[in-house]
């Protein structure tokens, strides 16, 4: 007899159907709790939005008021990075930073400013290129997993002043 049909709904079963966020963390064998369904949505709809552990509790408490203790949101992130549902990167002041990481995407480029800081997706700017891009990632990362590693992705990072700080982003 079909669960659902039968009038026994389990919580995975029913929320798995309901809530593409509860069938994201359960296909990725994680708790659905109301803090980790909230950060992950949050991520998931700031899809270019890249943040270390300050700003992002910052941003969950003013925004959707979730009122996350440091290391709480610290081991949050990190199953989620685990999983494969967010991209943490470390940038050139060796400080954590974080965003969604598109099932599909194995490489995310980025470009952050040595100036003001800001860390920002490529992916709209190298439109034209990202076959290339994509191409030499390939490459790498089936090297990478031909000597024996497993579950890869990549950051590109590219580094310099942007338009904004070099004075070209008035013009």
């Amino acid at each position: 007899m079909n669960i659902l049909s039968s009038g026994r709904h389990t919580k995975t079963s029913t929320s798995s159907i309901a809530d593409p966020i509860d069938a994201l963390l359960a296909a990725h064998g994680l708790r659905r709790t109301g803090a980790a369904r909230a950060v992950l949505a949050w991520f998931l709809s700031h899809p270019d939005t890249s943040y270390n552990h300050a700003q992002l509790r910052d941003v969950l408490t003013q925004e959707i008021h979730l009122d996350l203790d440091r290391v709480t949101l610290y081991r949050l992130v990190d199953r989620l990075t685990h999983a494969g549902l967010l991209l943490c990167r470390v940038d050139a002041a060796r400080i954590r930073r974080y965003q969604s990481m598109p099932a599909s995407v194995r490489a995310m480029p980025h470009f952050e400013c040595q100036s003001c800081h800001r860390d920002g997706a490529l992916s709209g700017a190298l439109q034209a290129g990202t076959g290339d891009l994509e191409r030499a990632v390939q490459q790498a990362l089936e090297a990478l997993e031909s000597l024996g590693y497993r579950g890869l992705s990549m950051d590109v990072a590219v580094r310099g002043i942007c338009n904004e700080c070099s004075g070209e982003g008035a013009a």
